[in-house]
Parts: structure tokens; sequence; C-alpha cells
């Protein structure tokens, strides 16, 4: 079987929950298309600002969407959700995918804004200190025009998809007190028992881009941060890095949220049409307002 680490540059499974362990397997162009499985009112009313350069070089693809909530004034600066998508490759844009295009929507219908973007990140070569740079720059794009985009500078929240976890990295071990919160859907949170990384990559940067690495040293600097499992995730090691990250999290009294979807599949939130996945669509949803300032700002109820 090949393996597969990218959201959603991966291997499709055949999938044993539900009525679904019938069903042809997808490919991996539908999938990525999907949306997320959970709407709120206004989805269809938000701003886009779209294909911003965000970082000049010799990849052209630096390209980001910013997806700004429908009632958003003039002057308003709403906190903002980076999105780091999972390692995709140099020709793809995952910014483009169903998946982010909805969940963009999705955040910036619930009040905040939402940012997606095109990174390095590969397969099978991860190319992390380049994606690094890539997340850096988006970043410090957001925040150096932070108020022709109705953003706060200084409330941001990071979330990682899959591939993209050793990217909270960069908030976890430097003091950075505008990520004000961090989100990791189904994400590599230990990548040094990864043969992945460990044949692509030197010890010291698998270290350096594994963000358990940091919850003994930077404990008291890390942001809150919630954790989404898929209970049948099909990605190689996957859920053990999680499971010893949440071990570890808790050993060092970290401030964290954690929610499994016993049935959930790697890509749940896209791919598991049920009331849990909804359920931690929400919840994540009510963390990134409580932590970023905005729960009693703005209200919205379930469309499904």
């Amino acid at each position: 079987m090949k393996w597969c680490l990218a959201l959603f540059l991966t291997f499709v499974c055949p999938v044993a929950f539900g009525e679904q362990k019938q069903e042809q397997p997808k490919s991996m162009e539908e999938i990525v298309m999907m949306p997320v499985v959970y709407r709120v009112p206004g989805m269809d009313k938000v701003q886009i600002r779209s294909n911003l350069s965000y970082k000049t070089g010799d990849f052209p693809l630096h390209k980001m969407d910013v997806y700004i909530p429908p009632d958003a004034g003039k002057n308003s600066n709403l906190p903002a959700v980076l999105l780091i998508h999972g390692g995709a490759g140099i020709r793809t844009t995952p910014k483009d995918w169903g998946i982010y295009i909805s969940w963009g929507k999705l955040i910036a219908a619930s009040g905040l804004v939402a940012v997606t973007f095109n990174h390095r990140l590969g397969y099978p070569d991860p190319l992390l200190a380049e994606a690094a740079s890539d997340v850096t720059d988006a970043i410090n794009f957001v925040r150096a025009n932070a108020d022709s985009l109705h953003i706060d500078k200084d409330r941001l929240c990071l979330a990682s998809y899959s591939a993209g976890g050793p990217m909270l990295s960069i908030a976890m071990r430097d003091t950075l007190p505008y990520i004000r919160c961090l989100v990791a859907w189904y994400s590599f949170l230990d990548i040094q028992q990864s043969d992945l990384h460990r044949q692509h990559e030197t010890p010291e940067l698998v270290r350096e881009y594994s963000p358990i690495t940091y919850l003994k040293t930077n404990g008291a600097k890390i942001s809150p941060i919630f954790v989404a499992r898929g209970g049948l995730d099909q990605i190689p090691t996957m859920n053990d890095s999680i499971d010893r990250f949440v071990k570890e999290a808790i050993d060092n009294n970290i401030s964290l949220d954690f929610a499994n979807h016993p049935e959930g599949v790697h890509g749940f939130d896209n791919q598991n049409d049920d009331a849990r996945s909804r359920e931690i669509i929400q919840k994540v949803i009510e963390f990134m307002k409580v932590h970023l300032g905005e729960e009693q700002q703005h209200t919205f109820d379930p469309l499904r």
C-alpha cells in the first residue's frame, strides 16, 4: 500500500464504518473537493480577497485567500485563523480545494477572518524548513496588512491539518504573543518516529519541527491548544504521535482541549458526515472564539 501523509494527498483506504464500508473509495481529487460536514448561516455571503501574493521568490504559488465575515464594517478589526495545509507538493494549490474553501467560509460566517494559503510543505520530501519559512512569511504578511484585511494583528490562531502539524512548532518554540491559540486537526505532533521525515530531514530538524519537543521546556509560554483525533486514522504513526503529545501535554499541565472521534478517519471533518464530526467542528470554532476574545461578539446557529 502506498504510504501517504498529506491532507489530502492521500492513498484512500476502504473505510469500515457504518454503511459506508460497501462504498467504492473516492479518489484523491474527489476527497479534496469535499466540503466540511458542518454549515452555519451566511457562508454564501462572506467577503473573499483572492490570490493575494504574500511572498516573492521562485515559487509562483505563494498565494493567499482571505475570508471576511459578511457583516464586517470598513473599520472592523477581527481575529484571524490561518489554516495550514498538509504536504501537498509545489504544483498544487490547496487553498483552492473544497475542504479549505468551505473552512474559510465557515470560519468567516462564524465571525472570524479565515486565511488560507499555499506553502511548500511537500511529499515525499517534507521540506520542513522551506514550509516553515512560508508559514512565517504568511503570518508576517497578515500582520503587516492587517488593517486592509479587517484583521486584528494581535489576535491570531494557527490551525494545522495532517502533515501541517509540525508547523505549529513555530508558535511553540518562540514567544509570539499575537498567536493566541493553536488547533491541530488529525496532525503530526511528533515526527521523531516518522520514517518519511527521518529519511528526508536531519535529526535536528525532525526534533525542531516536532511540537512535542516544546511541551516541557516552553510549557508556560505555549498558547492553548485544541487537538482533534480520528480514531480510525489510516496514516502510519499519526495517532501514536497525537497520543504521546496529549500525554506529554497533560504531564506538563499545558492548556489543552482534546476531542476524539471514535469512527473518524483521516480527514473526518469532510468525510465522516455524522453528529460527532459536527460536534467537534463546533467545539473547535467555539474554542477559537473564546481564546481570540470573540465569544460574546458573534453567535450562530448551525444548519446541520
